[in-house]
């Protein structure tokens, strides 16, 4: 689950080890095998430019009425992985709520976390233009 860890954070990480020893286990032991499948094969940087709305938002992250939709993680860096951090992203993000003002463009996955914000562990990809329908 090594690309899982540079997605999500060690609070919510930890609540997923708690509740997969659990009675429905195996549920989030599967969802976290799915997990890791789509981060594993979503596009990397660059790899969605030219789509604009057709672009897949393969995650979603959320805190306080504020969201983040993910189409593509970093390739990455030496510096990066030798650090286990996942430094960037490039997404739609949409702050509190204010869909005048929603925007695409990089997101520091890194800071994401830092912050507490929590990886939809139940998002079903969609590309950015039904999202901004849906605000």
């Amino acid at each position: 689950m090594e690309n899982l860890r540079k997605f999500i954070g060690r609070e919510q990480s930890y609540a997923i080890r708690t509740a997969s020893k659990g009675e429905e286990g195996e549920y989030f032991k599967k969802m976290m095998v799915d997990l890791e499948q789509t981060i594993a094969t979503m596009p990397k940087s660059y790899e969605t430019d030219g789509q604009g709305d057709q672009a897949m938002a393969t995650l979603h992250y959320f805190k306080d009425g504020s969201d983040w939709y993910i189409t593509e993680k970093d390739a990455g860096s030496p510096d990066d992985e030798e650090q286990g951090v996942q430094a960037q992203a490039f997404g739609f993000a949409c702050l509190n709520g204010d869909s005048q003002n929603a925007e695409v463009g990089y997101i520091s996955i890194s800071e994401l976390i830092k912050y507490g914000v929590e990886l939809d562990l139940y998002w079903t990809p969609k590309t950015i233009g039904a999202i901004k329908a849906d605000l």
